[in-house]
């Protein structure tokens, strides 16, 4: 099943990720399989990062949810998520980013 996680950021956030930025592409690296894409949200180009999104395909909700809550990124001080079901518009069409 496929899920969106959208992540907003509070300015705290920008410590959590000079602390564990290299082991947050590492955790994505390592699960490939299942977190699809992701990346960092800004409001404009050079402007901090004010949140990220992650395209997941998993077995369920739950299994979105561990590989969200265990990434070293998860500070929920700091960064709060919403998780959503997605379905492609298009779904025979490959769309390479």
């Amino acid at each position: 099943m496929r899920w969106v996680a959208i992540f907003q950021d509070d300015p705290g956030m920008l410590g959590v990720r000079k602390r564990h930025g290299q082991a947050h592409l590492n955790y994505l690296a390592e699960n490939e399989n299942e977190i699809l894409i992701g990346g960092g949200l800004r409001s404009g180009p050079g402007e901090p990062f004010a949140g990220g999104l992650w395209v997941l395909e998993v077995v369920s909700r739950d299994r979105a949810v561990k590989l969200i809550e265990n990434d070293p990124y998860y500070a929920p001080e700091v960064r709060s998520y919403r998780l959503f079901t997605w379905a492609k518009a298009l779904e025979d069409k490959i769309v390479q980013l």
